[in-house]
């Protein structure tokens, strides 16, 4: 079967990969679409470190094709958005709601494809892009089958990290002010949690100006090209900023910009060694520097949720959708991606 694999040294598209057969708790999905998302491009430029070859995508949705013993909540032939989570579901973290802290769930990469007799390793616990992958069943939540396949995978990361982020780690409220550093996938993405959430003023920043449009179609009420005029429209700063470049300097630039008792939230990935700073003097007036792992989801409810709210015209995805490539023209898809030509490529198989 087809597949990208990534050999530490280069990516190519394969037609060689196996898959084995689904375990006790596990599912077989015969992947439709993936997003191609920066920690994908992540992984080929050595940001994000991980053991290789490695068959890569972590944003997607398909059809089940089988299950393994033990496995009840879907069955072949339903249509599924893919989790990168394979949380144990019985720790203490994943008994308090907080399945993204699961140990079980970081750091300890399968093997499950092999390419010419050799294993490879499946990243985030996915390897979406691959015409089919096994993972484990808390993995896969089921949709409904009127939802885009294309559009539905994007719901497993982007829409997971960046509406996320708002509901669940920021807890954004009514009335609220919001600083989203970024435009790309994951900020459009925090852009429209906010305006779910609530919020009466989202500031969007981004270097080009070209995403203006973009950035207000998902909600934002205001667009610079830089934060030098954030003051200017939140003379007191805002309640709520998220980073979602991984740049340190835009780092410093989204807490100075917090109002008294703000918060600023990190999404963007920058290097691992990766060191940023700030004024300890501005942190005692209530301030909040807030780490967010995954939009702190729990991928079996808030995919479900977030499906129903695209259902009921509150949610975006078809527009987060900028460019449909086969698997085989996976090159011009990074190449748009790392010139931010598009909000989100979608690969098909």
């Amino acid at each position: 079967m087809r597949g990208v694999v990534f050999d530490g040294k280069r990516v190519e598209v394969v037609d060689d990969l196996e898959v084995r057969d689904p375990g006790p708790g596990e599912v077989l999905v015969a992947i439709s679409a993936a997003g191609l998302c920066h920690s994908d491009l992540s992984v080929v430029d050595g940001t994000i470190p991980f053991p290789v070859p490695v068959v890569l995508g972590h944003e997607g949705a398909g059809v089940v094709e089988a299950v393994g013993a033990g496995v009840t909540h879907v069955a072949p032939g339903d249509h599924v958005s893919l989790s990168t989570l394979a949380n144990c579901g019985a720790c203490a973290e994943c008994d308090r709601g907080r399945p993204t802290m699961c140990r079980k769930a970081i750091g300890r990469p399968g093997r499950p494809f092999t390419q010419g007799g050799r294993e490879v390793y499946q990243f985030a616990s996915n390897s979406a892009f691959a015409e089919r992958t096994v993972v484990k069943a808390v993995q896969a939540v089921r949709i409904p089958k009127d939802i885009p396949l294309p559009s539905a995978a994007l719901i497993g990361c982007g829409v997971l990290t960046g509406v996320g982020a708002v509901l669940n780690r920021a807890r954004v409220d009514r009335g609220d002010s919001v600083l989203v550093i970024g435009t790309g996938g994951i900020g459009l993405n925090v852009i429209q949690g906010a305006r779910i959430a609530g919020a009466l003023r989202i500031v969007a920043v981004d270097a080009n100006p070209a995403k203006e449009e973009v950035a207000r179609r998902f909600g934002a009420t205001d667009f610079l090209t830089s934060t030098d005029g954030v003051k200017e429209i939140l003379p007191d700063g805002a309640d709520h900023a998220f980073e979602c470049v991984g740049r340190v300097e835009l780092i410093r630039q989204a807490i100075d910009l917090l109002d008294r008792h703000g918060q600023a939230v990190l999404l963007g990935v920058p290097a691992a060694t990766a060191e940023a700073s700030f004024l300890v003097s501005a942190m005692y007036l209530d301030k909040s520097i807030l780490g967010c792992r995954y939009g702190s989801s729990r991928p079996q409810r808030d995919i479900a949720l977030y499906a129903e709210l695209y259902r009921a015209g509150r949610l975006l995805l078809d527009e987060l959708v900028t460019e449909i490539y086969p698997v085989e023209d996976f090159e011009k898809a990074k190449a748009d991606a790392e010139a931010g030509r598009v909000a989100r490529g979608v690969l098909t198989f």
